[in-house]
C-alpha cells in the first residue's frame, strides 16, 4: 500500500508536468509557424514592402503619362511631342532624318 502511494505521488506530478510541457510546446510551435505566427508576419511585411515598391513605380509611370498628356491637350499642343508620337505610331521617317529613341529608364539609346 505504501509503495503505491509513493509511486502515485511520484508519477502524478511527472505526468502533469509532461502534459503541461506538451501544451506549452504546442502553443509555442503555432506562435512561430502558424497562420498568424511570426513567420506569417514576416511574410506579410515582405509582401507589403514589395507592393509599396510596385505602387511607387506605378505612381511614377502615372505622373509621366500625366505630363505627356498635358503636352497634347486641346489648346496647347506641343508640336515636337505631336510629331514624335506621329512618327512613332505611323513609322514614317524622312530619309534625311536621324532618329534616336531613348529608353526612359536609364536614358541610353536602344540597340
Amino acid at each position: 500500500m505504501v509503495k503505491r502511494k509513493r509511486l502515485r505521488a511520484f508519477l502524478i506530478p511527472i505526468f502533469l508536468y509532461s502534459v503541461s510541457a506538451v501544451v506549452v510546446g504546442y502553443f509555442l510551435f503555432h506562435a512561430q509557424n502558424g497562420t498568424r505566427g511570426l513567420e506569417a508576419k514576416r511574410e506579410y511585411k515582405r509582401q507589403i514592402y514589395d507592393k509599396t515598391l510596385e505602387l511607387d513605380a506605378l505612381k511614377a509611370e502615372h505622373a509621366e503619362w500625366d505630363r505627356r498628356t498635358a503636352l497634347v491637350r486641346a489648346g496647347k499642343i506641343d508640336a515636337d511631342i505631336l510629331e514624335e508620337e506621329a512618327r512613332k505610331t505611323l513609322g514614317l521617317v524622312h530619309e534625311n532624318d536621324v532618329i534616336v529613341f531613348l529608353n526612359g529608364a536609364n536614358g541610353r539609346p536602344l540597340k
